[in-house]
């Protein structure tokens, strides 16, 4: 677990839903599938194709913020487009550099013309930690010499450490 591991390390984790919407679509109906799937943004698909994305930044500062309506806005009016987009092999620290830079969240994942997948910085988050859990296990255990299954153990909840 390392920034210099790939994109395609954490999508053999994730469930491998990609979550979409057509661009004709209002952008209430997208808000109220991002509402249900749990996710904060939703890929824009026009006949099979990537035309967007959709997120709820782009909600609050070019519907909200603007006087529109969500119900009578469609998709295609506000989504960010071009994406940027990234492969399986790009580097986790390659996607931070780019979700930093653009100040984005989430990063489509492609393979030739298809979506295999969307990373999330929440994705990024949660591997950064692992690893960095890791670090200290390894670190505790080279310190200690104990076996890092006794080194992991000891830091379970209520272990009083």
């Amino acid at each position: 677990m390392k920034l210099s591991d790939s994109v395609d390390v954490i999508l053999k984790q994730k469930s491998g839903n990609v979550w979409s919407v057509s661009p004709d679509r209002s952008v209430y109906e997208a808000i109220q599938e991002m509402a249900d799937k749990e996710v904060g943004a939703l890929l824009v698909i026009s006949d099979g194709v990537l035309a967007g994305i959709i997120s709820e930044r782009d909600y609050a500062r070019k519907v909200i913020l603007m006087g529109r309506s969500s119900k009578n806005t469609q998709v295609k009016e506000i989504m960010t487009s071009p994406v940027i987009c990234v492969t399986p092999a790009h580097t986790l620290d390659e996607c931070m550099a780019l979700m930093t830079t653009h100040r984005i969240r989430h990063l489509p994942v492609m393979k030739g013309q298809e979506v295999i997948g969307v990373l999330s910085i929440g994705d990024l988050v949660k591997w950064i930690i692992s690893a960095q859990e890791a670090t200290i296990r390894h670190l505790e255990h080279y310190i200690t010499g104990t076996p890092s299954e006794l080194v992991t153990s000891r830091h379970e909840p209520g272990s009083g450490r």
